[in-house]
């Protein structure tokens, strides 16, 4: 099974056994981290429910990538400028493609059958509340509209005589 993740605004294909460099997530080597974040996911060719899906990883390294230079220059202006920028990342080892979270989701699921007592109290005063705005509906009658008045064609400005 393979997913698509998202993680520091990039996407990556992963499944497991894959190693992949993103960007720096906290922690250090050797946490496990859970990657929740996916849009898509495919097995055997077709695909996967992304519901509830994540995807487990452990942490293997954090590092720094490859220097990249930003050079700047105006031609005839005297204008050069250099900088460089080194990006901090964490490699990571796909260990599972959504087998972590699925304990998870029927968790989640029990949890609305406990609060079904405190529902019906909400209902009586949903109730009351709902009963006041239809008798003001009621008694409002919709006025009926008026059309729209036409308006005068523009006068055309007369001409003026010279007396001279």
């Amino acid at each position: 099974m393979f997913a698509i993740v998202r993680t520091g605004g990039k996407q990556y294909r992963v499944a497991a056994g894959d190693k992949i460099a993103v960007e720096k997530l906290p922690g250090e080597a050797g946490d496990k981290v859970a990657l929740d974040d996916v849009l898509f996911a495919g097995k055997d060719g077709k695909s996967a429910a992304t519901k509830g899906l994540s995807v487990a990883a452990e942490i293997i390294a954090q590092e720094r990538g490859e220097k990249v230079i930003v050079f700047k220059k105006k031609r005839r202006h005297n204008y050069r400028r250099k900088q460089g920028h080194r990006q901090s990342l964490t490699l990571l080892k796909i260990l599972a493609v959504g087998d972590s979270k699925a304990p998870k989701a029927e968790k989640k699921a029990a949890a609305p059958k406990k609060e079904a007592a405190p529902k019906k109290a909400d209902e009586k005063k949903a109730e009351t509340k709902k009963a006041a705005p239809k008798k003001e509906a009621a008694a409002k009658k919709p006025a009926a509209k008026k059309a729209p008045a036409k308006k005068a064609a523009p006068k055309k400005a007369a001409a003026k005589k010279k007396d001279s």
